[in-house]
């Protein structure tokens, strides 16, 4: 019996089922479409080299990645683009390139003809997991 792969949002974000741990963030990964699929693997792999304390979770159909005081980082699927969410990426250095309306929150986003920076990544995950988690 095959299973039914999880709808695709208008926003091309997969919906899955909110549950905390790694099984629903592997879940949310799997289906991820196209080239954005393997990009979601390479930056859950960044993060548990970063941290591999990392608690995980699903909510609001976003993988979210934190500790013991709240999330640091979370990604977000949309047609063109993955969206990296660092929370407190207003103190990071050098700041994330995309401001939010959320205060101190700031973003990189990915498309596929990208490099993708791995090295700053993983440096601003390491600066993220220092500073205090978000409660969401």
């Amino acid at each position: 019996m095959s299973q039914t792969p999880p709808k695709l949002l208008s926003s091309g974000n997969p919906q899955i089922p909110k549950g905390d741990g790694n099984e629903p963030v592997q879940a949310y990964i799997a289906a991820m479409p196209g080239w954005k699929n393997d990009l979601g693997r390479r930056l859950d792999r960044i993060v548990e080299t970063a941290f591999p304390a990392v608690r995980k979770a699903v909510k609001w159909n976003t993988p979210l990645y934190g500790k013991e005081d709240g999330w640091f980082f979370a990604m977000y699927c949309y047609k063109n683009h993955v969206q990296l969410t660092f929370m407190q990426g207003a103190s990071l250095d050098p700041v994330p390139p995309v401001a939010s309306k959320v205060a101190g929150t700031r973003y990189l986003n990915i498309r596929e003809s990208d490099e993708l920076d791995e090295a700053q990544i993983a440096d601003w995950l390491r600066q993220a997991v220092r500073l205090p988690g978000v409660r969401i």
